[in-house]
């Protein structure tokens, strides 16, 4: 119920015919109910007087793009019209999809920041950033696996220690990302992003202290560390996507944020053999090892010190609709384990966790067993099999920015992930099929187009989790796939090492198809119940004129009826 101040209720008294502004529209027999009042703080334009008699209608249309009803709350700072101001600078609140009393649960955003939608120069900046980091820490994960014989020649341990530096990253994961993804909701991006880097600039220095054959438990200690700090950086694509990118830009953002970890990956296959070459000499691969680990260190250390200048929270003003909406919608007081609840209630996401799981866990353990693979057709092909992972990343890094693009053009997201699937499938198999045939350069082809839809696949899951999921926290849909990705990479990297031990590479491939053809069936059966394009094309934001700009930016309002 809207209150009229005292002194217009006196000028309702005296019969008066009402005079409108062009662009407002009223029902023939609208009268006004002589129970409604503005606020005492409300002004009402010289031009227009109130008669007990005559009352608005219900779905009066005040504005060109807006829409009053009156079940919806008119904000204290809301422009109705040039006209007709019901408080000076103000714009109507998209408050229409949102539960009575949902205004109140407001974040921390102001409700003027709200109003607009408006995307931030910083947000690429902020997403190189966290890309180069993710790509650092990515570099660390697999750059023992991707020279394991020499490792192991220089700690004197079995290829299965060699795993675990891998595999200590995939365990670690899972226990930490419930209370890491509560760390993102309770304090944020910036400080889930300080703490990644610095976790991972830390692991790295520590590594240094590790250039003796005894001293495998310290190199070990290091991994660990950064294993922790790819907790902290696994989920966060697709939120940096969702809080900085507009509704046209999000998948192609979170391609941006996956393609560094990808690069980390395929610097990792390309860079170790090259800086520490396979020799006898304990003291001079020493030497060469510190190298490695020296420029790692100061690369953190780098990208540590952009993190604490370059990264921020959020921007000032919600860069999509649906990102405004997630800021009305969104309770302070809203249970974490009760989102965690709603997410497994959602078959959809529970498909796709699966699927995913298998698509990345088996990425996950090729990239692991990829070296002992090369080098059990080709030996002292240490570089090559360096170089065929690189191809593998460059490829899916290629995939992953395409099908980035390709989704925020069609949001064929349920077609593009199933088609990706099957393609990955695909070329596994003939991977598969090519890699015992003595010719190198027909491997390189067929890793590559492996690569281009494995990896690409990536990004495709984080982003069609969010739009399933919509809207739940994003941080939380992508940390359960990755959970899954490590749970899977673990078994697979385990079953599958153990597998080529005792009967060769082509069993152990195999293994890894039967897996891809269930994700690829399953895959079939997920509903694309796209919920974060939903309420973006629901209620579509209004553009205004520049002049108009400053005063307000209205999304359009939505008929209630809809929700």
């Amino acid at each position: 119920m809207v209150n009229e101040d005292p002194s217009q209720e006196e000028q309702g008294d005296t019969t008066a015919q009402e005079s409108m502004e062009p662009g407002i529209s009223a029902e023939p027999s609208a009268s006004v109910e002589p129970s409604v009042s503005l606020e005492p703080r409300v002004s009402v334009h010289p031009s227009v007087s109130v008669e007990p008699t005559v009352s608005i209608h219900p779905s009066v249309s005040v504005h060109p793009s807006v829409s009053v009803h009156p079940s919806v709350s008119v904000h204290p700072s809301v422009s109705i019209h040039p006209s007709v101001s019901v408080h000076p600078s103000v714009s109507a609140h998209p408050s229409t999809l949102a539960p009575p009393g949902s205004l109140a649960n407001l974040s921390s955003s102001s409700p003027e920041d709200l109003s607009v939608i408006k995307v931030s120069r910083r947000r690429w900046a902020v997403v190189l950033v966290f890309s180069c980091y993710s790509m650092c820490n990515a570099f660390q994960w697999i750059q023992y696996s991707s020279i394991s014989n020499i490792f192991m020649h220089f700690y004197g341990v079995s290829a299965f220690a060699i795993d675990w530096l891998s595999m200590c990253y995939m365990l670690t994961y899972i226990p930490l990302l419930l209370p890491v993804a509560w760390l993102l909701e309770k304090f944020g991006l910036r400080t889930i992003a300080l703490l990644g880097s610095a976790l991972n600039c830390l692991g790295a220095w520590v590594k240094l202290g590790s250039l003796q054959p005894h001293l495998f438990p310290v190199t070990m200690l290091g991994q660990v560390i950064c294993s922790v700090a790819q907790v902290f950086i696994l989920g966060m694509p697709s939120r940096i996507a969702s809080v900085w990118f507009g509704a046209n830009e999000v998948s192609t953002a979170c391609s941006v944020a996956v393609f560094g970890n990808q690069l980390g990956i395929a610097i990792g296959f390309l860079v170790p053999p090259v800086l520490v070459p396979n020799i006898e000499d304990q003291d001079k691969l020493a030497y060469h090892i510190s190298i490695m680990f020296y420029i790692i260190g100061g690369v953190a250390t780098l990208l540590f010190i952009l993190v604490i200048i370059v990264f921020k929270e959020k921007p000032k003003h919600p860069p999509s609709r649906a990102q405004s909406l997630s800021y009305a919608l969104a309770s302070q007081d809203a249970s974490y384990l009760s989102s965690i609840v709603r997410l497994f209630k959602n078959l959809n996401f529970v498909l796709l966790v699966i699927t995913y799981g298998l698509n990345a866990g088996a990425f996950y353990a090729l990239s692991t067993l990829l070296n002992r693979m090369v080098i059990l057709h080709y030996p002292g092909e240490e570089v090559n099999a360096g170089r065929i992972g690189l191809t593998i990343v460059i490829a899916g890094m290629l995939g992953a920015m395409i099908s980035g693009i390709w989704l925020d053009r069609s949001k064929t997201y349920k077609e593009t992930t199933l088609v990706v699937y099957v393609m990955t499938l695909v070329g596994m198999v003939v991977y598969t099929l090519t890699l015992n045939l003595e010719r190198l350069w027909v491997v390189f082809i067929t890793a590559g187009t492996l690569g281009f839809f494995m990896t690409g696949y990536l990004p495709l899951g984080f982003e069609f989790a969010v739009e399933l999921t919509y809207p739940e926290s994003e941080g939380m849909s992508s940390g359960l796939l990755n959970v899954s990705a490590q749970v899977f990479g673990i078994i697979f990297t385990i079953s599958q090492g153990q597998i080529i031990d005792n009967f060769g590479t082509m069993p152990g491939n195999i293994f890894l198809c039967v897996f891809l053809t269930l994700g690829a069936v399953i895959t079939a059966f997920i509903r694309a119940d796209l919920r974060r394009q939903k309420a973006n094309k629901e209620t579509p934001e209004t553009k205004l004129p520049e002049e108009e700009e400053n005063m307000s930016k209205l999304p359009t309002a939505a008929s209630e009826d809809r929700f």
